[in-house]
């Protein structure tokens, strides 16, 4: 066997491999000798088959075999020998297009193929301790956990019936059927719907339209879709909504007390307190650790510099720039409404792109030479988590993961990707930075709308 190496530029090897007719040959022998007591053909008795015979009944085939097991074999010596570390699968092209047109299934020819490979970079990792991090840190106040519980009493409050017009803050039942140009469209319409006037769960414009409604009375609103709205084919477009207002309810008090505590679950006003104040504090929890996974993130790239796998840059960027042109087309949106231009954004996404497979990479590279790994119960039970999502459907659920390794894989890596930060937390100088919850929330907004 002859192996040449064609390229060697940054992570990209290709070879010009050769192998012997004569190797292949043997191989194919071998195999056809074996398959002499395997194989049972009319006028044979078993094993007595002779070889010739089975050679010109099965010869392509084994043929076949030999050299797709032979191709196998000799790349992976190929990147065992020379120690590389594959990026992606080899591409494999025999120069004379397939195996049956340059006549190699017939036997006594060389088999001849170029091999391209793209290798991971080798990484020099940083000192992980020169990395400073700044935590924020938020206490649930108490007028925090009342301001909660308010919202949540308002969500239940009762409504009951009200003679004469509907004003804010007025529960209204209604009917409606929309047109843009006379024609009815899809979701336009619907029947018993409640809506709360002033809440500005509709459109801008048709709460509005509805105040001094009374029970019985019709009224067509006419409203224009937002320029962002969910569905393009709406998004700016006038529509009229011919509205039956078929009662009008008035919001009753809601006692925030022991009995209100009960109606929720809980045994009393203080227990409710308690969750309540657990919840909030979770959910400060979630922000502020995606704010210190953030910042690590930035130390890591910042500190460390290398070339990335143009294949896999080219993966991640296809799968980012395909949500924005998908995320662009539901809201109606186009890349100058955004301020930029498509060459722009393309330039932007890249390098978010780039960032994500250096990160990736440099993650991966940290888990494996700290002996970071993910155990099959913490997966199984990544797994019942998900699982309980879909009630009803839990066993649909867990069979799905079981027989599909790939997304078993996708819920291994991010557990591996959140041990590696842990790990990494614990090197690095985390400083606390005491914040109220507007400061928390509203950079949490800021880097969102960045």
């Amino acid at each position: 066997m002859q192996v040449t190496e064609t390229q060697a530029e940054g992570l990209k090897r290709a070879f010009r491999v050769v192998v012997p007719a004569t190797d292949l040959d043997a191989k194919a022998d071998q195999r056809l000798d074996e398959l002499k007591d395997q194989v049972t053909l009319k006028g044979f008795r078993p094993g007595k088959v002779p070889v010739a015979h089975l050679k010109r009944v099965y010869g392509k085939s084994v043929m076949s075999e030999v050299i797709e097991q032979t191709v196998n074999d000799t790349n992976t010596k190929i990147v065992e020998e020379r120690g590389f570390r594959l990026a992606l699968q080899p591409k494999v092209t025999l120069p004379e297009n397939d195996p049956e047109a340059q006549g190699l299934l017939d036997g006594g020819k060389d088999l001849t193929y170029d091999l391209e490979l793209e290798i991971l970079p080798k990484i020099e990792l940083g000192n992980f301790k020169e990395i400073a991090v700044e935590k924020p840190v938020v206490e649930v106040t108490d007028a925090e956990v009342d301001e909660t519980i308010a919202r949540i009493a308002d969500a239940n409050r009762p409504y009951s019936p009200k003679e004469g017009a509907a004003g804010d803050g007025d529960k209204v039942i209604i009917d409606f059927v929309g047109t843009i140009d006379g024609e009815k469209f899809d979701g336009g319409a619907g029947e018993e719907v409640s809506l709360v006037l002033g809440s500005k769960s509709f459109i801008p414009g048709f709460e509005d339209q509805l105040m001094g409604v009374a029970a019985g009375e019709e009224r067509t609103v006419n409203v224009t879709f937002p320029e962002n709205y969910a569905n393009p084919e709406l998004a700016g477009k006038a529509a009229a909504f011919a509205v039956t207002c078929k009662s009008v309810e008035a919001p009753g008090e809601v006692a925030i007390d022991d009995e209100f505590a009960k109606t929720l679950g809980q045994d009393d006003l203080a227990k409710l307190k308690e969750m309540v104040k657990e919840r909030l504090g979770a959910e400060h929890a979630g922000v502020i650790r995606q704010k210190v996974k953030r910042a690590l993130l930035d130390g890591l790239d910042t500190m460390h510099k290398f070339e990335v796998p143009a294949g896999l840059l080219a993966q991640e960027f296809e799968g980012v720039w395909q949500q924005v042109n998908q995320d662009l087309t539901l809201q109606g949106r186009t890349f100058a409404d955004e301020g930029t231009s498509e060459d722009e954004a393309r330039k932007d996404y890249l390098r978010i792109a780039e960032r994500r497979v250096r990160l990736g990479l440099l993650l991966a590279e940290i888990g494996e030479r700290n002996n970071i790994q993910v155990s099959d119960d913490e997966v199984t039970r990544a797994v019942v988590e998900r699982a309980r999502q879909f009630p009803g459907q839990e066993q649909q659920v867990w069979d799905y993961y079981r027989k599909n390794p790939q997304a078993m894989a996708a819920i291994r890596a991010p557990l591996f990707e959140e041990k590696v930060v842990d790990f990494l937390l614990e090197l690095a100088s985390v400083t606390e930075k005491p914040v109220t919850k507007e400061e928390l929330y509203k950079e949490e907004d800021d880097e969102k709308a960045a």
